[in-house]
This record gives structure tokens, C-alpha cells and sequence, in this order.
């Protein structure tokens, strides 16, 4: 019996040990392959058991099986699951090393990323932002004919919203912070614009074809360039040289007599490192509103090199040549008349179509790539960049007068040319006559990017790197068309270095008419002395340094950012000048900012994050001189920006979401300075004359945006996703704004103080909530919709007290997708995509009526007033003869697309 116990103990014993023994260890780290950031919550599982795990925050996962061998199954929300094999052996670890997942479009596998320090993206929340990415997948299948922009409108405290109504004419606000107090990158490089931070969309309409994925950093982001991140940052990530051979084109019809068609093509990575990789692409169409004719060509060049693991070069040219013409400067009442398609901007000359407000703009961009490793802990990612930009907008010149109107209230330029025929040998004037000029907007722009990262210990990392740019800007008028001048003369008087005419009346003639072409415009260059209204010229050196130290371990990750920049202006004034003082002072601003920040993860599941962050920023150029004159402004200082952002992340294998909240104060804004001419009076206590000019500045203004944020997304099974966002603001102005009127001398004549303590700050919905989903019915068979509710929009009228309230509504998109594999391997596809969009160019608003600013006087306000009712909704507007615009529109559009 002894023998018989002691017999099956160590029969037990055995079975234990091999069972121990028999068992697989596996460990491996899950990536984003076009990002190259980790994978939290990725789900891992070997396949056909119940065995499996998940990523913690840095995307490494260690899985136990009894098998040997076999396939694992690694899937994530948003990406194509991959299937790995491993093969064990008993007592040691299996290491299945670097996975990367792919979006669930896989035609932009294996791109080259170059600038990978400049480009200065955030790993999800172990960099503590409240942060979201587009990836290329999403925005091929949702843009359709739309700006870029539109790919953003899902995302938390994001506003889109049409402007002029023309392709192109699109805005962007986060988190209630306009273009210009948003920066915006690509590829790591500044693109607002030197002078006044604005953007302008039309720029960037090849953007969606070139797009490999888009960040938005809201709030104080992770950026270390010293840029006007108030609202936050959003950078445009582009392809680069494809290593994979192929290529694809497409085409799209949508409303309105639209039509893209697009090919690309790369040659591949050969056994030297070279690889390029081209794009053409040509769209045209009609516009949804009347009298918004658009066309257009976008190209992207890019050759890579990779001549060692060392060193990888890149080198990128693109641009978007386009004209549009524009939906302008209407009332609302205009739209009570005429309908919400009512374009009053355009008519017919000799029976041919011609519009009186055409953009056209051509801005080639380059930039040369270098990424060098020096060693395993230190590398080197540098980008030298270049961008021309030729061209501007057309509008109405001369005696408002002068331009007559049909019937039905479009342009008459039959008329108009027939009057302007009888001018005295054909030489029109500014009290006589009318044509259409165009403002003209040129530069030239040069900087560098570069950033050292080196690791300084496992969990401690140092970068450390500069920031350059010099910028050379022209303005003036031309004219676009005489229409049956033969030439025009103007006068103006010259200034001295009081910044006061001195000078009788100069006179100019000019008998040049240049046309709207941005292909021409990029290559011919009105002269100095064909120019009319003004002409003039500024230069803007930046420099900037910036460093971070950031620190991360499995539970902590901890950054400190500091960077300090100075900014330099000259202005140079060939028009309204004398020779000898046309060159203005030079202006030297200096500016820095400093943030910081840290996370920590609870569990695997579970995290938050905390930081701070304070900017002093040097104000725009606009800003630095008054009202487009020499004179320096002498209430230009820095704004002053304090940001301050908490949030909390879950991540499951079915379940993602972020929540965030937030508190910006914005301070020291100065507003750029207006002037007007006045007639015989007082100001202040000072006596005026006649034709005095007077300047006007705002300034001092504080406004305060305070807000959450919450974006989830779902998976409750591998056809279904789920996504909603939310975003609450409580945007105010405080304090007072002091408005400061002075002579030309700069002499103070009167000071007056407005409270606007209270104000609600306007041009974004403040309130917005959404929700999508997309179903894969069957294998590459998908339909997608989003609806989004926006409320708490406020009239776009500056700090005021009592602001006018519109009417809160909704949006709802929807798509089909359907992708089929061709060819005797199937490596090819043909993919066909529908959406239909509902857009809203809201009213814009330059000026408030007493009685219509609340909403409890809604029906009190008359027709002249602007009252616009539709759909059961009721537009409140302005005083007949300001400016405005409105327009709701639904659009559709078709895209086929070939992948080979």
C-alpha cells in the first residue's frame, strides 16, 4: 500500500510538472503602423482557444498558453486585425517582437515617415493632451468633395463652418479660439500666416489626397515650437515616398456638376533606397450657391532615400493652384427675397458669365527631410521648408454709383461697360467710374525645424532643437478688369516720417489688366507702377528654441516644455510714402512659453492626466503697426495665455473613451487698429477738422473659455463601431474693453470703457454633441452615419455685453463603402464610396440692431432687419445694407477608386 501511495504521488507530481513545463510564454509590443505610436487595450488571442490578453498603456502584452504553437489573433477598434504564428519551446519566453497594425484601409501600408522628431506627434495619453487622430482611412472615405476640414467636425470642441461660400471657403474654431489662435502644421512645420495667423483653406485643397493622417492637440498640446497653440494645434501629416510599388486613380462626381479625377503612382523602394512617389489631380465645378464656380489642380512630388539605417532623406513639393469665385457680403433679407442660393456677386458680360469676387492663389511648398541616427539613444530629425505664395481675391473699385444692377438684382456688366465706355479717353477715375480690382497677396517663405532627442536613462528622455523662418510679404491692387476702360487714374497724398500727408495730390495711371489665372499669377508679377490703392511690403524674421524633458515608466509619464522665441518687423510703404520714409522702425518682439504635465495609469484600464501651461505671445504683425500705416502701435504688448487641462481614459478591448476638462484665459488682446475720416467736430474734449484722420484700438479685452470634453468609441462586436463625442463650453468675456481714439500724430483725444463683463463669446457653437456608427453588412460591404447637434452659437460681433443667441441644429452624414478585390492574385481593388452631407454657413453677423439682440425679441424684428425663416427655424440678421450671410445646403457625392 506504501508502494502504491508513494507510486501515484509522483505520478501526480509529473503530471504537474509537465503541464507547467508544456506551457508558453509570450511577449510582444502592438504599434500603430502609420503613426508609430502604442496600442493600448489591443486584444491579443491565441486563435482557436480561449486564451488571450490585452496591451497595457505602452502596448506590450505577456500571454501564458498551453499550446506549443500556434497563431495569434491581434485586433484594436479602428485597424485590420493581423494574424502572427509563434512556435514555443518549454521553459522559455517566446518574444513575437514589433507588431504594427494598419488603419482599415490598406492602401497606405509601408510609408516612409521622415521627421519623426519634427513632426512631433503625441502617443495617445502617455503624452498627457487631450489629443485625437484622423486616420488616412477616414478622411479618403468622408471628404468627398469638401475641405479638409470636414474630416474634423466628429472631434470634441472642433467647429467647422463654411465663410464665403465658395470651395475653399471653410474656417476651423477649437475650443472656441478662431484660425488665428490655432496653430496649424504640417508635417511639424508652421502654416498659419506670418502676419496675421489666419489660413485660408483653398491653399490646402489637395490636402485630402496627400493626407496620411491628421492630429489634433486641443488646448495646450505637446508641440515644443513656441506657436500660438491657445485653442490648439492641428498637424497634417502627408504621405512620403511609398516603399510598396502600385499605384491607384480615382474619380468623383458630386452636386452641382463637380468632377475629381486623381492619379498617383510609386516606383517603390529599389535595392539603392530610391523610391518616389508622384500625384496629379484636376476638380472643377459649379458650387452649390449660384455664382461659386471653382476649378483647380493639386501635385505632390516626393523622392525618399535611404542609403544606410544611419540616414533617411525625403524630399516633398506640393500645391493647390485653384480660383473660386466667392458668395459675399449679402443681408439677410437679400435671402428673404431671392432664396438661400441668392449670389448677388456675379452677372454676365457680352452674354458670357463673370463674377465680381474671385480667389485664386497658388502656393507651392518644399521641404527636404533628414533623419539621422546617431546612435541607439540619440537621433537627429531635421526639415528645411519653403513655400511661394502668388495671388489674391477680386472685388468692386471705383463709385459704388457706378455699379448698376439688373432687374433681378445680379451685377449688370453690360451696362457697366457701356458707361464706362463714355469716360473721356477711356481713362476711368475713382468718383466716376467702377471696375474690378483684385488685392494682391504675395510672399516668400523660408525655415528650418530641427530636434536632437537623445535618451539620457531608460525612462528619462532629453529633445532639444531650434525653429527658424524669414518671411517677406507684398500687397497691393491691380486691376482684374477695366470693363471698357482703356486705362484708370487715382490720386493719393504722400506721408512723411510723422506718419501725416504732406503732399499734394499725386497722381497715377495705369493701363496694365492682369486676369485671375494662379497658374500665370505664380509667374508674372505686376510692376511698382501699375499698382493702384496702395502697395506695400513687410519682412518677418522668427527665431525660436525649445526643449522637453519628459520621463516614463510603466505607471508614470512626465514632461516639462520651455521654449523662447523673438519675432522681428519691418514694414516698407511704397505707395502712401515718400521715397525717403517709406521704410518703417524695426520692431522686436520678444516671447516664450512654458508647460508641463503629467499621467498616471490606475490600472491597465484606467488612467489621467494633468497639466498646465502659461504663453507670453508677441502680438501679429497686423497688430504691431497702426491701421496699415508705418507708425508703430504703441499699445502692442503680449498676449498672455494660462491654460490649465485635467482628464481621465478608459481603454477595454470593446471600449475606448476620454474625458477632459479645461480652463483658458486669454488676455492683452489688441485688436488691429481702424481709422476713419471725420467731419467737422469734438472728440473727447479735443476740436477736430474736417478729414482728420482719427485711429480707433480695442483693447484689453480678457476672455475666459472654460469646458469638458468626452469622445467614446465602441466595439460590441468585429462589424460594428460605435463612436460619440461631447463637448460643453462656457466661453465669456471679462472685465471691460477700453477703446482709445487718437490722431494722426498718435496724440490721445478720448478713452472711453465698455463693460462686457458676462459677454458671451461668439463664431462657435459652444455647446455640441454627436454620435456615428459604420456596419460592415458583409466582408468590405459598410455603411457609415453621423449626426451632430450644435447650440449656444453666438453672433460673431466681438466683446459685447448682451450678445445675440441663433437657434441651435442638427447635421446628419451618411456613406456607403464597398471595396472589391480584382486581379488573378487579388492585390488589387476597386473601391466606390457615396456620401451624402448636410452642410451650414451660418449668419455672420458685423453689427447688432438694438431691438434684435436676444432672442426674446425674435418676433419684433422685421424683414429689414433681417428675419430669415426656414424650416422652422427663425434667423435672426442685421440692419439692411451691413454685411452677412446664410446658407443651409445638402450635398452629395460619388467617388471610384482603383488601387493597383
Amino acid at each position: 500500500m506504501k508502494n502504491l501511495k508513494n507510486w501515484l504521488l509522483l505520478m501526480l507530481f509529473s503530471l504537474v510538472s509537465t503541464v507547467a513545463f508544456s506551457q508558453t510564454k509570450i511577449t510582444g509590443t502592438i504599434t500603430d503602423g502609420e503613426l508609430k505610436g502604442s496600442l493600448p487595450g489591443a486584444s491579443v488571442i491565441v486563435k482557436g482557444t480561449n486564451e488571450g490578453t490585452t496591451t497595457d498603456f505602452d502596448g506590450k502584452f505577456t500571454l501564458t498558453t498551453n499550446a506549443k504553437s500556434g497563431e495569434l489573433i491581434i485586433s484594436f477598434i479602428g485597424y485590420a486585425s493581423k494574424t502572427v504564428t509563434f512556435k514555443g519551446e518549454s521553459g522559455k519566453t517566446v518574444n513575437i517582437g514589433s507588431v504594427e497594425l494598419q488603419s482599415d484601409s490598406n492602401t497606405l501600408e509601408d510609408i516612409v515617415v521622415v521627421g519623426k522628431g519634427v513632426i512631433d506627434l503625441a502617443k495617445d495619453r502617455r503624452t498627457p493632451i487631450a489629443v485625437s487622430t484622423i486616420k488616412a482611412s477616414e478622411i479618403q472615405a468622408k471628404v468627398g468633395s469638401a475641405d479638409i476640414t470636414q474630416t474634423l467636425v466628429n472631434t470634441p470642441s472642433v467647429y467647422v463652418a463654411g465663410q464665403a461660400g465658395g470651395f475653399g471657403d471653410s474656417r476651423v474654431n477649437v475650443r472656441g479660439f478662431a484660425q488665428d489662435n490655432t496653430a496649424f502644421l504640417l508635417n511639424g512645420q508652421p502654416i498659419n500666416g506670418m502676419e496675421d495667423g489666419k489660413i485660408y483653406w483653398s491653399n490646402w485643397s489637395g490636402m485630402s489626397d496627400i493626407a496620411n493622417g491628421i492630429q489634433i492637440q486641443r488646448g495646450l498640446g505637446s508641440s515644443k515650437l513656441a506657436i500660438s497653440s491657445v485653442g490648439g494645434t492641428v498637424n497634417f501629416i502627408t504621405k512620403a515616398t511609398d516603399k510598396r510599388q502600385g499605384g491607384f486613380a480615382s474619380f468623383g462626381l458630386a452636386n452641382n456638376d463637380y468632377f475629381k479625377s486623381t492619379i498617383g503612382y510609386n516606383t517603390g523602394m529599389n535595392a539603392k533606397g530610391w523610391g518616389m512617389s508622384v500625384m496629379f489631380t484636376h476638380w472643377q465645378g459649379d458650387g452649390y450657391n449660384y455664382g461659386t464656380k471653382g476649378e483647380g489642380q493639386s501635385y505632390f512630388i516626393s523622392v525618399g532615400y535611404q542609403p544606410n539605417s544611419k540616414h533617411n532623406f525625403n524630399f516633398l513639393l506640393t500645391g493647390a493652384p485653384q480660383e473660386h469665385d466667392q458668395n459675399f457680403t449679402k443681408t439677410i433679407k437679400t435671402y428673404l427675397d431671392k432664396g438661400r442660393r441668392f449670389n448677388d456677386n456675379w452677372g454676365t458680360l457680352n452674354g458670357k458669365y463673370l463674377s465680381e469676387r474671385t480667389n485664386f492663389y497658388h502656393k507651392p511648398v518644399a521641404n527636404f527631410n533628414w533623419d539621422y541616427t546617431i546612435s541607439d539613444k540619440t537621433q537627429l530629425s531635421s526639415v528645411l521648408y519653403a513655400s511661394w505664395g502668388r495671388g489674391g481675391g477680386t472685388g468692386n473699385y471705383g463709385k459704388s454709383s457706378a455699379k448698376l444692377r439688373t432687374p433681378d438684382g445680379q451685377i449688370d456688366f453690360d451696362g457697366i461697360y457701356a458707361f464706362n465706355q463714355t469716360a473721356p479717353n477711356g481713362d476711368g477715375n475713382p468718383n466716376n467710374n467702377y471696375l474690378i480690382r483684385s488685392s494682391m497677396n504675395n510672399h516668400s517663405w523660408y525655415g528650418l525645424v530641427s530636434n536632437l532627442k537623445t535618451e539620457l536613462t531608460k525612462n528619462l528622455n532629453l529633445n532639444f532643437g531650434l525653429d527658424l523662418r524669414t518671411y517677406n510679404g507684398t500687397h497691393y491692387r491691380q486691376v482684374s478688369n477695366f470693363l471698357g476702360l482703356n486705362s484708370w487714374t487715382e490720386s493719393r497724398s504722400l506721408r512723411d516720417n510723422t506718419h501725416q500727408t504732406v503732399t499734394p495730390p499725386v497722381f497715377n495711371t495705369v493701363t496694365d489688366q492682369m486676369g485671375t489665372n494662379p497658374w500665370t499669377s505664380m509667374f508674372n508679377t505686376t510692376p511698382e507702377n501699375q499698382r493702384i490703392d496702395y502697395d506695400y511690403s513687410e519682412t518677418i524674421s522668427y527665431g525660436g528654441l525649445f526643449g522637453q524633458l519628459e520621463y516614463s515608466d510603466e505607471k508614470v509619464s512626465a514632461f516639462f516644455q520651455g521654449a523662447v522665441s523673438n519675432q522681428s518687423h519691418k514694414r516698407e510703404d511704397r505707395y502712401d510714402y515718400l521715397p525717403q520714409f517709406k521704410d518703417s522702425e524695426k520692431v522686436n518682439n520678444w516671447g516664450y512659453n512654458v508647460k508641463g504635465g503629467g499621467s498616471y495609469n490606475i490600472t491597465e484600464n484606467n488612467s489621467f492626466y494633468v497639466n498646465a501651461g502659461y504663453y507670453s505671445r508677441q502680438p501679429y504683425h497686423d497688430n504691431v503697426y497702426l491701421n496699415f500705416t508705418n507708425a508703430v502701435n504703441p499699445l502692442s504688448s503680449n498676449e498672455k495665455i494660462l491654460g490649465l487641462e485635467a482628464g481621465y481614459s478608459f481603454k477595454s478591448k470593446f471600449l475606448s473613451a476620454n474625458l477632459n476638462a479645461y480652463r483658458t484665459s486669454w488676455k492683452d488682446r489688441v485688436t488691429t487698429t481702424s481709422s476713419t475720416t471725420t467731419a467737422d467736430g469734438v472728440i473727447g474734449t479735443t476740436p477736430v477738422a474736417a478729414g482728420s484722420l482719427i485711429y480707433k484700438t480695442n483693447q484689453g479685452v480678457e476672455q475666459i473659455h472654460n469646458g469638458l470634453e468626452l469622445d467614446v468609441i465602441a466595439k460590441p462586436f468585429s462589424q460594428l463601431e460605435i463612436k460619440g463625442f461631447a463637448s460643453v463650453g462656457n466661453w465669456k468675456y471679462k472685465g471691460e474693453v477700453v477703446t482709445t481714439q487718437r490722431d494722426e500724430s498718435l496724440n490721445t483725444l478720448d478713452e472711453k470703457r465698455e463693460d462686457v463683463d458676462g459677454g458671451k463669446v461668439g463664431d462657435a457653437a459652444q455647446t455640441t454633441f454627436g454620435a456615428g456608427f459604420k456596419y460592415e453588412i458583409v466582408e468590405r460591404l459598410s455603411f457609415d452615419a453621423d449626426w451632430r447637434n450644435y447650440s449656444k452659437l453666438y453672433a460673431n460681433v466681438g466683446a459685447v455685453k448682451d450678445n445675440l443667441e441663433l437657434p441651435s441644429y442638427n447635421l446628419v452624414d451618411a456613406g456607403v463603402s464597398y471595396k472589391m478585390l480584382v486581379g488573378k492574385d487579388k492585390k488589387n481593388s476597386v473601391q466606390f464610396r457615396l456620401n451624402v452631407n448636410n452642410l451650414f454657413n451660418e449668419i455672420y453677423l458685423t453689427e447688432l440692431t438694438s431691438n434684435i439682440k436676444t432672442t426674446a425679441n425674435i418676433n419684433n424684428a422685421n424683414p429689414a432687419q433681417g428675419t430669415y425663416q426656414s424650416t422652422g427655424r427663425v434667423y435672426k440678421g442685421i440692419a439692411d445694407g451691413n454685411q452677412g450671410y446664410f446658407g443651409f445646403g445638402r450635398t452629395w457625392n460619388v467617388t471610384l477608386r482603383y488601387n493597383f
